[in-house]
């Protein structure tokens, strides 16, 4: 029944993610076992476990309830370490349960200040968090608006400082990110909870909302939250904000709700720089009790500039593909993982730019691969471009058809299995993927 379950988990995690996300992060995962509503999932190492609870969280958690109804849940095994991992939500209870000083913080507890590696690209904001952190509200970095673009450590210091201010302090926090915050107010509109929300919300001690861009053109929400933000403000509340963009460039946000942003610190998290980049991996090793070769480690912290994220994500796919495979962790191994893992930041990778690459690739032309032409050349491109489509894209299989003159779903899902089948069967048709897979990926 486990096996069963897990197959059908896999199965819709798979048309969610590319596939080398997928090989990477769930095909080394094992089901154990399956007892009152629990999936119990066996993964190789520590750094495995947390790479899939700070990344695909929200997926395996939807993915469960779909296979396993509502009260179904994960039990993650890691060499005899048990793990229970069900996101807590905010529901009437949670908010009944406020009004009696009680809130789920739902803070990710491996976010800690001792594990935030600080360089020149985020002193300023580390310094400023451990000062809130000691007391926070009466401070003058109150509010505190973090920002800077992807995987820069902005979640992780946010709610470090909450972790801190929860722990030392006692003080009810809750961290939220602006996606579910709006989710919450249209949910308590259906109900007619809207009060109750409010109340839940200006009786937190610290208030950390994450990704506020995302409030762009909720002209309700922002209202709720400009309520909630001055009420907290007025009892001398911890806000914190974190934001992929600076107040001032904020677009599609109300003016007052970007100026109360304004009144406390503002801070940037920069890309961090080589010396940092090390630093951190050093940091992460040593944690694990893991043997690299400094080398590599340099190597590492060389070539990954881009942001943490990347930095972490090939520390951690070395780790399980060593774990796995039994193979030594290699300076060829390694330049094999980044190939994979850090791509061209500076070119978006959609599937008109999929297109543009496959058509010069076949010498045909984009309008050729959308008409209905059955000619077998232009067949074959059509199908690849639908395959890396789907490879490297978030669009669902019906917004890959309907790129591609229409087509429907089914289509798609033929032309990336007509694909598989060919690189299993045609060696130099597997070539030829690999050569279009460089040439996406270089430009």
């Amino acid at each position: 029944m486990h096996r069963k379950h897990w197959e059908d988990c896999l199965s819709i995690i798979k048309s969610n993610i590319n596939s080398q996300s997928f090989i990477t992060w769930f095909k080394p995962i094992k089901p154990k076992c399956y007892k009152d509503k629990t999936l119990t999932l066996i993964v190789p190492n520590k750094f495995f476990y947390e790479w899939l609870e700070n990344h695909y969280l929200e997926l395996l958690n939807d993915v469960i309830i779909k296979v396993l109804g509502k009260n179904g849940k994960i039990e993650y095994e890691i060499s005899n370490i048990k793990r229970n991992k069900k996101e807590e939500k905010i529901d009437k209870k949670e908010i009944l349960d406020t009004k009696q000083k009680r809130v789920f913080n739902n803070l990710n507890e491996n976010y800690r200040f001792n594990s935030f590696i600080s360089g020149k690209c985020n002193s300023v904001a580390k310094t400023a968090g451990k000062r809130i952190s000691e007391n926070p509200g009466n401070n003058p970095f109150n509010p505190l608006m973090v920002y800077g673009g992807v995987g820069l450590g902005k979640t992780h210091l946010i709610q470090s400082i909450g972790n801190k201010i929860s722990k030392k302090l006692k003080s009810s926090v809750y961290y939220v990110t602006s996606e579910k915050f709006a989710n919450q107010f249209i949910d308590s509109l259906k109900e007619n909870r809207l009060k109750d929300l409010i109340h839940f919300y200006v009786n937190v001690d610290c208030l950390i909302i994450d990704d506020i861009q995302f409030f762009k053109g909720k002209e309700k929400t922002q209202e709720v939250f400009f309520h909630i933000f001055n009420q907290l403000n007025l009892k001398n509340k911890q806000i914190i904000l974190a934001a992929d963009k600076s107040p001032a460039q904020l677009n599609g946000l109300e003016k007052r709700l970007v100026s109360r942003f304004k009144s406390g610190l503002t801070v940037e998290l920069e890309k961090p720089d080589y010396k940092t980049r090390l630093n951190i991996l050093e940091h992460k090793i040593e944690k694990e009790n893991i043997k690299i070769d400094s080398e590599i480690i340099e190597y590492i912290a060389f070539q990954v500039d881009t942001n943490i994220r990347e930095l972490e994500g090939v520390l951690v796919s070395l780790l399980a593909h060593s774990t796995i495979t039994k193979d030594e962790i290699s300076i060829e191994l390694t330049k094999s993982i980044i190939s994979k893992i850090v791509k061209d930041t500076n070119r978006e990778i959609d599937i008109k730019y999929i297109q543009e690459i496959v058509s010069k690739y076949f010498h045909i032309s984009i309008e050729e691969m959308k008409d209905k032409a059955r000619k077998k050349e232009i067949v074959i491109a059509r199908q690849v471009a639908m395959y890396f489509s789907k490879d490297f894209t978030n669009n669902s299989l019906k917004s890959i058809g309907f790129h591609f003159g229409g087509r429907d779903h089914s289509t798609v899902i033929h032309a990336v299995q007509s694909v598989n089948d060919m690189i299993d069967t045609d060696n130099f048709f597997k070539k030829s993927i690999e050569e279009i897979n460089r040439r996406i990926l270089i430009g």
